[in-house]
């Protein structure tokens, strides 16, 4: 789960990690009190939505009056913001972030991640900061930092004077530093993080070290315990695709493509896009609907994909281990006839009650093609999608 900066900087302001003075604003006269409220001119206007590179599309202003306030407040929010991660449809900004200018001698990046390969978590830290730090990790690995931490043990001293040596930080400016690190590392761990990141971490002209920025993930399998963190929530920028999905507790993530896919199995949904993309065509989405799987989940899983208008065909590809391939066969049959569909359908499906399945699709006197393996599956719904 994605949050938005200004819910993440509540965070960080709960776990006194320094942020600019400000508050959230919904329209240009609540970014004018809001402004009057801080210490002064200039501020600064940031599109609030679920995306980086904000800046570049023109959705962060500087404003030094109250009058270039009302003016771009009311330009940002209710544009159409395009940036390199909102792809060419661009996001409705709704709401703008207004803080307080600071003046700035040095701009850092610091995140702190979980590493699956090594079953650690990592404090990422560059002296480059501000930037994409993709980029900078690609065209200049050497200025990344990366420093390891054993979750059993915790964050430790020295892990904060390698990262503080590793920016080059004066020794008042390494305890502001390593008070923020510490407590960083805290939400990170209070709150089930996947990823926290500030990105620039400022070094002001007043040696002050303040976060310009915020951002948070959640592992979705923990929220339960984070009812408060729910709260954050934002279905305006998420696929309605996606949402009406989490209501099933599908696992369904919406693409650029035109064959749709359902698939019990994470890897095997994988493998199956893969072999897709080999023969030409594109995935339209991700929809893992589990090993446990009944028929009503499937007759979900299939109205979803169908509420694609960019779906030309669908793959449904299915090893039956617990999800029996006769309650699959009942639940496709069902949400097939349910819906009217009026695309082709490619079946493979092997495992428990297979040839029970088989005859129920055959049977069901649908548009169904049913495969023997899955190349050839992946072969007939790229054709069927063309």
């Amino acid at each position: 789960m994605n949050i938005h900066e200004y819910q993440a900087k509540e965070l960080f302001k709960k776990y006194k990690i320094p942020v600019p003075d400000g508050g959230i604003a919904f329209n240009p006269d609540e970014a004018k009190k809001i402004a009057l409220k801080t210490d002064g001119f200039p501020v600064v206007i940031k599109s609030q939505i679920h995306a980086g590179g904000r800046g570049g599309g023109g959705g962060v202003k500087i404003a030094k009056s109250l009058d270039e306030i009302e003016s771009l407040a009311g330009k940002i929010i209710g544009m159409t913001l395009i940036t390199r991660q909102t792809g060419p449809e661009g996001k409705l900004v709704k709401k703008v972030l207004v803080e307080k200018s600071l003046k700035i001698e040095k701009e850092l990046y610091l995140s702190i991640i979980s590493d699956r390969s090594t079953a650690n978590i990592v404090i990422i830290a560059s002296k480059a900061g501000g930037v994409d730090i993709e980029e900078i990790a690609a065209n200049q690995p050497e200025k990344i930092i990366k420093i390891k931490i054993d979750p059993f043990l915790g964050i430790q001293p020295f892990h904060c004077r390698q990262a503080a040596f590793g920016l080059e930080l004066s020794a008042p400016l390494t305890r502001q530093f390593t008070s923020t690190l510490i407590n960083l590392y805290k939400l990170f761990i209070d709150y089930d993080c996947t990823l926290v990141e500030i990105n620039p971490l400022a070094i002001t002209a007043d040696e002050n070290i303040v976060a310009l920025d915020a951002k948070i993930n959640f592992d979705d399998n923990a929220l339960f315990r984070h009812k408060d963190i729910l709260e954050y929530r934002d279905l305006d920028e998420e696929d309605p695709l996606e949402v009406e999905a989490s209501k099933f507790n599908l696992n369904y993530i919406k693409l650029n493509g035109n064959v749709g896919n359902m698939v019990n199995g994470a890897g095997l949904a994988m493998a199956t896009m893969d072999l897709i993309k080999l023969y030409g065509a594109e995935p339209a989405n991700f929809l893992d609907i589990g090993g446990g799987a009944n028929a009503e989940m499937v007759e979900n899983g299939f109205r979803i994909i169908l509420s694609d208008k960019n779906v030309k065909a669908i793959l449904i590809n299915i090893f039956g281990g617990i999800l029996r391939c006769d309650l699959l066969a009942k639940g496709v049959v069902q949400a097939a006839s349910k819906a009217r569909i009026k695309i082709p359908v490619v079946v493979r499906m092997e495992g428990t009650n297979v040839e029970e399945g088989r005859r129920i699709l055959s049977e069901s006197g649908l548009f169904f093609t049913i495969a023997k393996d899955l190349k050839e599956a992946a072969q007939k719904v790229t054709q069927f999608a063309r």
